[in-house]
């Protein structure tokens, strides 16, 4: 599979920033854990910006580039940003959006996903281990 993985705005800060929500792993190992868990037999793309309209731009090429799926921790986004879930369902590229704590349970404006309804699927309060499950909850969804 061909697969984009997305992470959005101070996601290049983690270990750094607030490690009791988001552990003490840096931005660099997660990738590491994702390539090394989901790397072999796939073609894995790694896009990280700060920048909302980055983010869309990359959500757009990927249907140019005929990406098979996406994974998506719009991070900050996730709670304001209708651009993003508008490119989503433009592309209708299978995405599951990810986040490493549980956002369900966190502040009231952090339970609110723009994306949500946008998506195949939500992996939230796993850490890491999150990506791992979305990237499998995509190998299922397209078969």
């Amino acid at each position: 599979m061909k697969l984009l993985i997305i992470n959005g705005p101070n996601m290049n800060m983690l270990g750094i920033r607030e490690p009791d929500v988001y552990g003490h792993g840096t931005y660099e190992e997660l990738l590491r854990v994702i390539s090394e868990e989901r790397g072999p037999g796939n073609d894995l793309t790694f896009f990280q910006s700060n920048h909302e309209g980055a983010i869309v731009d990359e959500i757009q090429k990927a249907y140019y580039e005929r990406y098979d799926g996406i994974v998506i921790n719009p991070a900050a986004y996730t709670h304001t940003s209708i651009a993003i879930a508008d490119a989503v369902r433009a592309v209708r590229i299978p995405t599951v959006e990810v986040h490493i704590s549980d956002i369900d349970k966190r502040e009231d404006y952090r339970k609110v996903s723009y994306l949500r309804d946008a998506v195949i699927g939500t992996v939230s309060g796993h850490g890491f281990d999150g990506y791992i499950e979305a990237v499998d909850m995509l190998k299922t969804y397209i078969g």
